[in-house]
């Protein structure tokens, strides 16, 4: 070998290394660039990047379900101007997918996801979703306007994702309930509350156990917790929020019937005869209850 070629293809080598090297650089300045997103629809927001594989599977029509008939990657959707900070992007044909973080979801748990086609991205952290509590009398009027929807897992708006069906578009025509799960119409039950006060309460209820004021109901039987509660009230605990609407009623999501009123006083022995009730969430074990108060 000439000591000539060898100069050749040192030359060559170097000429590939300044390649590479402005090449990464160039990827590292648009990933800093594309740092945040501004959500521009209601978008959906799971806790898996493949979202080819939740909508839509290998056939190309089915949802990714559990036992129970959940989609369990869903674990909320975003109300539109909500603010995502990018931490990485997974290119996919047309789109792409971003793993983000939120201050509208500050659970840890899982890895969180967005489809690229739901937001704005910018360079800049822009300012955060403006969060306004509606009156009381709104709040009560948007939950009464959601009974007999549908509950859904991860579900926060009730009307569901139309998008869903253009951007994972099902490979057959769908019947009724999975086309409205495909979807993501529906609420869960502290869905149904979130979407009430257009996001401004907690997402879920390992949170709304913590949430507003507790009532001091520990030992008390259910006449006498009945007479203590006021609109608003949430009888709640880690899995499940019902929420009092008036003297006599109440209102739910919990499957297979969905937003559902049911009798006040009833539904509190119901909860009694499975649970404890308690004044701080913390202050014991085993199956208990809060009831939290957050508006006067």
């Amino acid at each position: 070998m000439s000591i000539r070629f060898v100069k050749f293809r040192l030359v060559l080598l170097l000429l590939f290394l300044s390649l590479g090297n402005h090449f990464c650089k160039s990827q590292n300045v648009e990933t800093q660039v594309n740092k945040y997103a501004v959500a521009i629809l209601h978008t959906p927001v799971l806790n898996t990047s493949d979202f080819e594989s939740v909508f839509g599977g290998e056939s190309g029509d089915s949802l990714m379900l559990d036992e129970d008939g959940h989609i369990m990657a869903l674990e909320f959707i975003a109300i539109p101007n909500t603010v995502f900070e990018i931490h990485e992007t997974i290119p996919k044909q047309g789109h792409s997918i971003y793993r983000i973080t939120t201050t509208d979801y500050p659970y840890t748990s899982a890895e969180l996801f967005i489809d690229s086609r739901f937001v704005n991205v910018l360079d800049k952290k822009p300012k955060e979703r403006k969060v306004e509590m509606p009156s009381k009398e709104e709040i009560l009027q948007n939950m009464e306007a959601l009974e007999g929807y549908r509950y859904l897992w991860g579900g926060n708006y009730g009307d569901g994702v139309i998008e869903m069906l253009n951007f994972y578009k099902p490979s057959s025509d769908l019947d009724d309930d999975t086309k409205a799960s495909w979807c993501l119409k529906g609420v869960d039950c502290s869905g149904l509350i979130y979407q009430a006060t257009n996001g401004t309460t907690p997402r879920n209820t390992s949170s709304l156990i913590y949430y507003g004021t507790g009532l001091e109901i520990s030992g008390k039987s259910d006449t006498a917790i009945y007479q203590m509660l006021k609109p608003l009230d949430l009888i709640v605990w880690k899995g499940h929020v019902i929420i009092v609407l008036d003297e006599n009623n109440v209102i739910e999501s919990r499957p297979p019937k969905g937003v559902q009123k049911n009798d006040l006083l009833k539904r509190l022995k119901e909860v009694l005869e499975e649970r404890q009730p308690v004044y701080d969430w913390d202050s014991s074990e085993g199956e208990r209850f809060v009831v939290r108060r957050w508006v006067e």
